[in-house]
């Protein structure tokens, strides 16, 4: 008989950062203005370039069985193709290019291969309607992984990237060598921390995602702490503006819920993860709250070594300290 948990009651310091939790319209209004002028990029081809941090990135295509025929993935990827490999999954409203100053490191200095897809549904990758449960998706974004050649992997996952590494980590143990695991849900979970995932799964009838501009700068003003870079800023609109992004991203919240995340998670997934896992947290995340996260070692029963690495700043921590999160991440590669 499936198990059922209750939700965990928030700490003071918690309850206090979701007072006037969402952001007002006015902050996300003069946000918006301040980017208004950013227009779509092109779409890239199989095989184009481009220069990030002094390192060449690589954009790829690669049609996957899955949903009708096939399902189309865009990744990037750069380093040797004879190093080992970590796989990099954003969260929303993000793409591949939110892991770009890790990718850089880790390949030019440890020659590290550095891959990172765009989810479907988000980016350059699949729009067309289809399997959106995280489960399945999973399996489509895991096959992917496979037919493009690895068979063993880091993975490195932040948001609702993590939600799908959850399953890869479970249902092929003998592909991840370790799993960093970011900000999302674990063992403890309150739905006043969640309002997001009724808010955008009505996206397609309200209109929020509508705008990709004022999208992103509602998400990132709610849950940022620390200031981003405008040029990156300006990349994270890009990426979500994309056509047909606004239409399949809701899918997921349509899909599943983020109590039935928590459900599966405690009563199936933690107990099947094998490898060393680091959690990986915003020490300000106003969703998680870090307190959620101290006795990590206990809710992971069958991982050989569990740690945990609070990064300065909030959610969009990838971003928000760079620095602090690549370092985290070279931890985990000495797990």
């Amino acid at each position: 008989m499936t198990q059922t948990h209750q939700y965990t009651e928030l700490p003071e310091r918690a309850a206090k950062a979701v007072e006037n939790f969402l952001p007002r319209e006015d902050k996300i209004d003069e946000r918006a203005r301040q980017f208004s002028h950013v227009k779509p990029r092109d779409a890239d081809k199989e095989g184009d370039t481009e220069q990030l941090d002094g390192v060449t990135f690589t954009h790829h295509f690669v049609d996957v069985p899955g949903d009708h025929e096939t399902v189309r993935f865009h990744y990037v990827e750069t380093g040797p193709e004879s190093g080992e490999a970590v796989v990099f999954l954003h969260g929303i409203p993000d793409s591949w290019f939110q892991w770009h100053h890790q990718m850089a490191t880790l390949s030019r200095d440890q020659g590290y291969r550095c891959i990172a897809p765009d989810l479907k549904g988000y980016g350059q990758s699949e729009k067309k309607p289809g399997d959106y449960r995280h489960e399945g998706a999973a399996e489509q974004l895991y096959g992917m992984l496979k037919q493009i050649g690895l068979q063993q992997y880091n993975l490195v996952t932040h948001d609702r990237g993590t939600v799908q590494a959850d399953y890869i980590a479970a249902h092929h143990p003998e592909s991840v060598l370790r799993y960093g695991r970011g900000e999302q849900h674990l063992y403890h979970f309150n739905p006043v921390l969640a309002p997001q995932g009724d808010i955008f799964m009505d996206a397609p009838y309200t209109g929020i995602m509508s705008d990709p501009t004022r999208f992103v700068c509602f998400v990132y003003t709610w849950i940022t702490k620390r200031p981003i870079p405008d040029d990156e800023f300006v990349r994270v609109i890009q990426e979500f503006s994309y056509p047909g992004i606004t239409k399949a991203v809701p899918r997921y919240f349509n899909s599943s819920s983020f109590r039935a995340e928590w459900l599966d998670r405690r009563n199936r997934l933690l107990a099947m993860w094998k490898c060393p896992v680091l959690i990986m947290q915003g020490y300000d995340s106003r969703t998680q709250p870090r307190e959620f996260y101290e006795k990590a070692r206990e809710y992971i029963p069958n991982a050989p070594d569990v740690q945990v690495e609070y990064m300065p700043g909030g959610h969009f921590w990838t971003l928000e300290s760079a620095e602090e999160t690549t370092k985290a991440v070279q931890k985990l590669l000495k797990m």
